[in-house]
C-alpha cells in the first residue's frame, strides 16, 4: 500500500492533478489602451527623467476637492517635444505653463500630452507646471481599493488620508505615473482647514498661517521616492518623538496619533525601535536616515508610505488582533507596524519597476516578519510562523503578473513568496551567510528600481547555485514540486514531480532520523544506504510536497 505525506497541506496537492512539465501559462486577461498608457514606459514618457516635483494643493473638506499645481523638474535624455503627464479621471488639468508660455495639450483618458514649444536640448534641466484639480476618486476599501479617504474621528474632527498602490499616485495628483522612475527629491505642500495637520513624507519644513485661517504645512523628502509613497494625512493629530540609536547613528522617530490615542500609541509604538533593530540586523540600516521615521495614524489599515507609514490597526497585536500565521507568534508584535514599516527596506529603498514585480515587495516583507520573530523568539519560533503562514497559499495563478500593462500577480506573493525565500534559506545552510545577502540586497540595489531578473542573478551568485528552476516554480507556476521517492531494502530512488521543466532544486530530508542531502532533478536518481531503509522524512522548512511509492 502506498504512503503518502506532504511537508505542506495535503489536499492542495489533490488539487493538482497533473504534472507541470512548463510554465503555467498567463491567464486570458483582456487589457486595454488604458492599461498600456499607464503600464508602459511609452515614447512620451522615456526621453525625459523626473527629477523633482513640487506638490502644492488645497485639500478642500467642504466639497471634497483638491486644487494646486505640481512643478516637475526633469532632465531631457532625448530631443522630442511631447510630454505624459498622467491625471486620473475626474481630475482635471486646468492649465500647463512652461518658460512662461501656456502649453497646449491632448487627453487620452487618464493620459494628458501636452505639446511643448521650448527646444528640449539633451542634458538640459527644465520645468513645467501643471496646474489641476477636482474631485478625486474615494476610497472604497483602503488601501486595496483606494483614492482619498474623507473621515470624521470620534470628536466630529475631519480625518483624511491617500492611499493609491496600484491605482495610481495620479489619483489625486499630476505626475510620471510609472514605477521606472523615482523622483530625487520632493518638496511637498498641503494647505488644511487651521485645526487640522498634514502630515506628508519626509521632514517639516515650516507651517505657514494664512489670513484665511487655514495653514499650510511645508514637507521636504530629501530621498528618491515612489509616486505611490507620497501621502496625505489631515487629521486632529497630537505628536511626540524618540531617537534611535541606529547604524548610521541617531535616527529621528515621529508618532502622529489622533488626540484620543495617545496613551494607547504610546504603549503600542514601542514596537517600532524593537523593528528597526531586527530589520538593522537583517537587512542593513534604515534606508532613509535624512528624511526621518515617521508612523502616523489613518483612517484605514495601513500603507507603506516613505518615512510616513501609516497605521490603522486599532493599536492591536497581529493582524486587527489575529495571527495570520495561526501559530501564536503572529500576537507577539503589532503585524502593521512590522510588515509596513518592513517596506522601508523592501518596496521603497529596493523598489520594482513594474508592479507585475510586486513580489520584490511583498515576498520578503511577508519573510521579514519571521525574521522579527525569530530575533526575539529564537530560530524555531521564526521558521513555526514562516510555515503558519502556508495555510493562506491559494496557488491560483503565477505570483508575477503581466508586464507593461498595470498588472500585479496572485496575492501569493505574501505567504508564497515568503516561504520560498524561507526555502532558500535552507538551500543556503549558513545563517550568517543569508544575512549577509539581505543586507548586500538592500546596499547593492540602494535607492533603485529593480526587475525581477535583477534580483534573481543577485541570489543566484550570492548563493552560488543556479536558481533558475526554483524562481519558475513558485514565481510562475502554481503547482507544488512533489518529491516522489521510493526505499526498497538499503535502495533509495528520488526525483521531482508536478515541477517546471529542470526543476533540480536540492532538499534536506531524514533517513531514519539522520540528516541527508539530496539532489533530485527530474529523472530517476537512486542512492545506497549501508543499512536498511525505514523511513524518510521531508525537512519542513522546504514548501515541497512528498509521495512514497514503495510497495
Amino acid at each position: 500500500m502506498k504512503k503518502y505525506f506532504a511537508s505542506i497541506f495535503l489536499f492542495l496537492l489533490f488539487l493538482q492533478n497533473s504534472t507541470a512539465q512548463g510554465l503555467l501559462s498567463k491567464s486570458e486577461l483582456q487589457f486595454t489602451r488604458q492599461d498600456t498608457l499607464r503600464g508602459s514606459i511609452t515614447k512620451e514618457r522615456a526621453w525625459w527623467d523626473v527629477k523633482k516635483y513640487h506638490l502644492d494643493i488645497k485639500v478642500n473638506p467642504s466639497d471634497s476637492t483638491i486644487t494646486g499645481s505640481n512643478t516637475i523638474t526633469y532632465k531631457v535624455l532625448e530631443e522630442y517635444n511631447k510630454m505624459q503627464v498622467d491625471l486620473q479621471n475626474p481630475m482635471e488639468i486646468y492649465k500647463v505653463i512652461q518658460d512662461g508660455k501656456t502649453l497646449k495639450y491632448t487627453q487620452e483618458g487618464n493620459a494628458f500630452f501636452i505639446d511643448l514649444v521650448s527646444p528640449q536640448i539633451i542634458g538640459a534641466t527644465k520645468e513645467l507646471i501643471v496646474f489641476y484639480g477636482g474631485k478625486p476618486k474615494v476610497a472604497v476599501n483602503p488601501p486595496w481599493d483606494g483614492g482619498i479617504t474623507w473621515k470624521k474621528d470620534s470628536n466630529n474632527n475631519l480625518f483624511i488620508a491617500s492611499s493609491c498602490q496600484g491605482l495610481g499616485a495620479s489619483v489625486w495628483w499630476p505626475n510620471k505615473d510609472h514605477m521606472y522612475d523615482e523622483v530625487e527629491n520632493m518638496l511637498i505642500s498641503v494647505n488644511v482647514p487651521g485645526n487640522l495637520m498634514d502630515v506628508s513624507n519626509g521632514r517639516l519644513l515650516s507651517v505657514k498661517k494664512l489670513k484665511d485661517g487655514t495653514k499650510t504645512y511645508n514637507w521636504y523628502v530629501s530621498n528618491p521616492i515612489n509616486n505611490y509613497g507620497v501621502n496625505i494625512n489631515i487629521g486632529d493629530y497630537v505628536t511626540f518623538s524618540e531617537k534611535y540609536k541606529g547604524e548610521k547613528g541617531d535616527l529621528d522617530c515621529s508618532y502622529y496619533v489622533l488626540r484620543d490615542n495617545l496613551a494607547k500609541a504610546k504603549e503600542q509604538f514601542k514596537d517600532v525601535p524593537r523593528m528597526l533593530k531586527a530589520f538593522e540586523h537583517w537587512f542593513g540600516p534604515y534606508p532613509f536616515y535624512e528624511d526621518s521615521y515617521k508612523l502616523v495614524e489613518a483612517p484605514y489599515l495601513g500603507m507603506e508610505h516613505q518615512s510616513s507609514v501609516t497605521y490603522g490597526n486599532g493599536f492591536k497585536n497581529g493582524y486587527r488582533g489575529r495571527d495570520l500565521s495561526g501559530t501564536g507568534w503572529g500576537l507577539k508584535f503589532d503585524f502593521i507596524i512590522i510588515h509596513e514599516s518592513g517596506h522601508e527596506w523592501f518596496a521603497n529603498n529596493i523598489t520594482y519597476r513594474d508592479i507585475a514585480d510586486m513580489w520584490i515587495h511583498e515576498s520578503f516583507t511577508n519573510y521579514a516578519e519571521s525574521l522579527f520573530v525569530e530575533y526575539y523568539y529564537g530560530k524555531e519560533a521564526g521558521a513555526e510562523y514562516v510555515r503558519g503562514t502556508r495555510k493562506g497559499i491559494k496557488n491560483d495563478k503565477p505570483i508575477i503578473g503581466n508586464y507593461d500593462v498595470n498588472n500585479e500577480g496572485s496575492g501569493d506573493m505574501y505567504p508564497k513568496g515568503g516561504n520560498m525565500l524561507h526555502t532558500i534559506r535552507q538551500i543556503v545552510n549558513n545563517d550568517e551567510k543569508w544575512r549577509s545577502i539581505l543586507r548586500g540586497l538592500n546596499s547593492t540595489f540602494y535607492h533603485q528600481t529593480v526587475t525581477t531578473k535583477q534580483i534573481e542573478d543577485y541570489l543566484t551568485t550570492a548563493v552560488g547555485i543556479d536558481l533558475s528552476t526554483v524562481f519558475n516554480q513558485y514565481l510562475r507556476d502554481t503547482h507544488i514540486p512533489t518529491l516522489e521517492y521510493y526505499f526498497k531494502e538499503n535502495k533509495l530512488g528520488f526525483r521531482w514531480t508536478n515541477c517546471v521543466k529542470g526543476f533540480n532544486m536540492p532538499v534536506k530530508v531524514l533517513i531514519d532520523g539522520k540528516e541527508k542531502w539530496l539532489k533530485p532533478n527530474t529523472g530517476w536518481s537512486t542512492e545506497t544506504a549501508e543499512f536498511k531503509i525505514k523511513k524518510l522524512q521531508i525537512d519542513k522548512d522546504f514548501y515541497v510536497a512528498g509521495f512514497d511509492i514503495s510497495e
